[in-house]
């Protein structure tokens, strides 16, 4: 009997696994929007009302927090009610937190909602880096999830278009932003239900009340043989569960992903959420500090299409600690960049290339190390807690702003993250290291294929 996991494994890519592989990028560009939403409503809200730095530094967190929560939560019932359900669920959230963000006139009502929103973004992400991963055959699977990932920038890039048309120079159009990004999000639940199906993967090793009919439903979609019966799950696969990733197979790999993401977005959020305020502080209006942080978003797309491109020729791993390295480097020269706007968005677009292309490179880790019964579980855990670093970068470089630091010191402090976690990723032992042919990826042969590289770590 055919394992219809294996059919996905050893065949060319239909027509419905590239839609849906296409849906998680656009997917993923909500939480691009997201984070640059507020990033340019920032200085209207600061202005409306007359708050510091240090306050708008948790402002800019919010949304962080409810991520952090949202993978570590969400996560494991990706794992345990399914990818689309998880997926669907999160859009309301997220459609919900954006719409009453438009309603507040407080710190803390605005707080809430944003946290929220995060909420269902963190899972969200979790969620659909496991449904890239599934719905691609063995050989593009490190390329559907980095150009799933490059859906942020992209998403930046879009949503920064947008809504500077909608601010029009005037920060007290705030609320548009998110008006907009309620309408965008609540689009998205059609499109997801009419064209992602629920993972074969999961379904296989599940196997829900109607899971032969289901997975049929969607072979046939595929152009593929339909199956007769449900591939038979042994007694030791059912007793697994989502605490595998800190089993002695995983947990060195959990660790070392977990605290490379958690550093290396303490350096990236930096950049992303502080970018608007310290152009417009250097004299800028709020329109040409939305477009030097357009371009760094440009150059974030860029840089996970490139890195996503050579992942079908080298080594993921290898590919992401050079991005970080370089990631410290771009940082630190924009700490010192002088108050000139096309200079400015010259290295701030190279910063983006390089940071978010670590971003991407980590994802492609994500879902190459976790086996299927833990992808979305171990995938939300290194984001949630990762997210952390998101979290604390805004507040911390809030804080040394408003303490006097200057920010040339503040950039070098904040692109140290970039570098330690390069340093990580040196330890990390994967097999295979390479793209790897289409062969038959199953339960079984991913955990066997872990467990060795793990006891040698």
């Amino acid at each position: 009997m055919t394992d219809p996991r294996d059919t996905i494994a050893n065949s060319p890519m239909s027509f419905l696994q590239i839609v849906a592989v296409a849906l998680t990028l656009s997917l993923c560009a909500l939480d691009g929007f997201d984070v640059l939403s507020i990033s340019f409503a920032s200085p209207g809200i600061a202005r409306e009302w007359g708050i510091n730095r240090a306050e708008l530094g948790i402002v800019l967190s919010m949304e962080l927090i409810g991520m952090a929560f949202g993978s570590l939560l969400l996560g494991g019932v990706a794992d345990k009610i399914g990818r689309r359900k998880t997926i669907l669920g999160c859009l309301v959230l997220m459609s919900v937190g954006m719409f009453m963000a438009t309603q507040v006139y407080g710190l803390i009502d605005l707080s809430i909602w944003r946290v929220l929103t995060g909420f269902g973004i963190g899972g969200m992400l979790a969620a659909i880096t496991a449904t890239a991963a599934e719905f691609s055959s063995t050989r593009r699977r490190d390329f559907a999830v980095s150009i799933m990932s490059i859906g942020y920038p992209v998403g930046a890039v879009v949503g920064g278009i947008i809504v500077a048309a909608l601010l029009q120079g005037n920060e007290e159009n705030w609320r548009y932003v998110f008006y907009f990004g309620a309408a965008i999000t609540a689009v998205f639940i059609p499109l997801v239900y009419f064209f992602v199906p629920e993972s074969i993967h999961w379904l296989a090793r599940k196997q829900p009340a109607g899971a032969l009919e289901q997975i049929n439903g969607t072979l046939k979609r595929m152009g593929h043989e339909v199956i007769a019966a449900l591939p038979e799950v042994k007694l030791e696969e059912r007793k697994r569960s989502s605490g595998d990733i800190f089993s002695p197979a995983l947990v060195k790999i959990t660790v070392l992903l977990t605290v490379a993401y958690f550093l290396h977005i303490t350096t990236f959020y930096f950049i992303v959420k502080w970018i608007p305020e310290i152009v417009v502080r250097m004299g800028f209006d709020i329109s040409e500090a939305g477009s030097v942080l357009v371009w760094t978003n440009v150059g974030g797309a860029t840089g996970g299409a490139v890195l996503a491109f050579l992942t079908l020729r080298f080594g993921v791993k290898g590919l992401t600690i050079g991005a970080l390295v370089l990631s410290t480097i771009l940082v630190t020269i924009f700490g010192r960049t002088p108050a000139d706007i096309e200079r400015l968005s010259m290295i701030c677009a190279f910063a983006g290339f390089f940071t978010n292309a670590g971003i991407v490179g980590l994802y492609a880790l994500f879902a190459r190390a976790f086996p299927t019964h833990v992808r979305a579980f171990g995938t939300g855990f290194a984001i949630g807690v990762g997210r952390g670093g998101s979290v604390l970068a805004p507040i911390i470089a809030g804080f040394l702003f408003e303490g006097g630091v200057g920010l040339p010191t503040v950039a070098i402090i904040l692109s140290v993250g970039s570098l330690v976690a390069a340093g990580l990723l040196l330890l990390l032992k994967l097999k295979p290291e390479k793209p790897i042919p289409e062969q038959a990826e199953t339960e079984e042969s991913e955990v066997a294929e872990l467990q060795p590289s793990a006891a040698r770590t």
